[in-house]
């Protein structure tokens, strides 16, 4: 489990959170719900998988650290509106107190907390203290400098790379496999060669927030450093697999990245509720498999690790980032029942029958008649992302 450096002891992993993460709430009916670090947490402990020496308590970022990726107006707008203070038309000029990103109660400080964990995590493994570190709370990766988006009010893995800049002069890769768009993280390293970003991704054509063009690699001496995957609705795990496992490799063989950063958002499953792809538990355990080998391969295993989006709570998210962690932290991967006290717990709780297995069930979803066209049009758009790296 842990690792001698000299004097300092090494963990292979460790594991962000504390629970005022949860405090980052819009309101009971809204998608984003954090209930998904409570199950996921649980489910680890369940499974005799997270031990209370692993976790690592949050801290709140100081204003200084949101100033890297935020303007200091903005970051005052915010505060002021989790006091009440600011009227829902000044409020929409900066993203906040629309549909999808309503104000609440000391909204500031719960946002602050979330990108303290990412900080937190980049410390641990920049520090040396562990190879790998997790913060489920993180992967708010719609955030710009002087506006909230798509649930996200600051921006963790901008203030998070921008810190790795500064303190530690790190060269860092980011690999975002939410099923939207990574924009807020591209558009603040556009144009800068110190930092690759890649996103893989449903098709912007029918989803927030519609970027993410193969086009997209980055302006002036950034050029060549961004790159984006847009796959087609309704594409499955092999064809979603074949897209990240061969862009990744190459990418990170092209850039020779420091350190890795990975945004693991939870909603490319056939059930999450709000995007069209269909991946199942399959894809969840192969995403953070490649990711820990090409961080060993290419970096001495630095890997820091977030979550992001994922909306289906209670079947979805908590066996998805359960199956992060076990791999992050070197546990083999779980096959069969979960817990049955798990189940028993939740299940009442839940608006829906949980998924009693690891597995998703066969039956999962009618065969989709279009696969070979859809499976065609993702190889195509892969080899001219293969051709853009290769003549980067």
């Amino acid at each position: 489990m842990a690792k001698h450096s000299g004097n300092v002891e090494m963990n292979d992993a460790v594991f962000v959170y504390s629970e005022d993460q949860l405090g980052y709430k819009f309101s009971d009916s809204h998608p984003f719900n954090q209930k998904r670090l409570v199950l996921t947490v649980d489910l680890l402990k369940e499974m005799n998988a997270l031990s209370d020496d692993r976790i690592i308590p949050v801290r709140t970022a100081t204003d200084e650290e949101l100033l890297l990726a935020h303007d200091e107006r903005y970051i005052n707008i915010v505060k002021k509106a989790g006091l009440g203070e600011v009227t829902p038309e000044v409020g929409e000029n900066y993203g906040i107190g629309t549909e999808d990103t309503p104000m609440f109660d000391h909204m500031h400080e719960a946002a602050a907390r979330l990108v303290g964990g990412t900080l937190t995590a980049v410390d641990e493994v920049m520090q040396g203290r562990a190879l790998h570190a997790l913060n489920l709370g993180g992967g708010l990766h719609h955030g710009f400098r002087g506006k909230a988006s798509g649930f996200c009010i600051y921006n963790d893995s901008t203030v998070a790379i921008k810190y790795m800049q500064q303190k530690y002069g790190a060269r860092v890769l980011y690999m975002d496999t939410d099923a939207h768009h990574g924009d807020g993280v591209q558009w603040s390293f556009y144009d800068d060669p110190s930092v690759c970003t890649v996103s893989i991704h449903e098709t912007g054509r029918y989803l927030f927030p519609g970027t993410g063009s193969i086009t997209e690699r980055g302006s002036d001496k950034g050029y060549g450093t961004s790159f984006n995957l847009p796959i087609d609705a309704f594409t499955e795990d092999d064809s979603f697999l074949e897209t990240y496992r061969t862009a990744f490799r190459e990418i990170a063989s092209f850039f020779k990245p420091d350190v890795i950063l990975t945004q693991n958002g939870a909603d490319a499953h056939y059930l999450d509720p709000l995007t069209h792809l269909y991946g199942t538990m399959d894809i969840y355990r192969e995403i953070p498999k490649v990711a820990h080998e090409i961080a060993h391969e290419f970096c001495g295993g630095k890997w820091i690790a977030v979550g992001g989006g994922g909306y289906d709570i209670w079947r979805v998210v908590p066996r998805a980032w359960s199956l992060l962690w076990m791999e992050m932290s070197g546990q083999p991967l779980p096959f069969g029942k979960l817990p049955q006290s798990w189940l028993d717990r939740w299940q009442p709780d839940s608006p829906v029958p949980l998924i009693p297995t690891w597995e998703d069930p066969q039956d999962l979803y009618k065969p989709i008649p279009r696969k070979p066209e859809i499976e065609e049009k993702n190889q195509q758009m892969l080899e001219k992302a293969l051709y853009m790296i290769r003549n980067a």
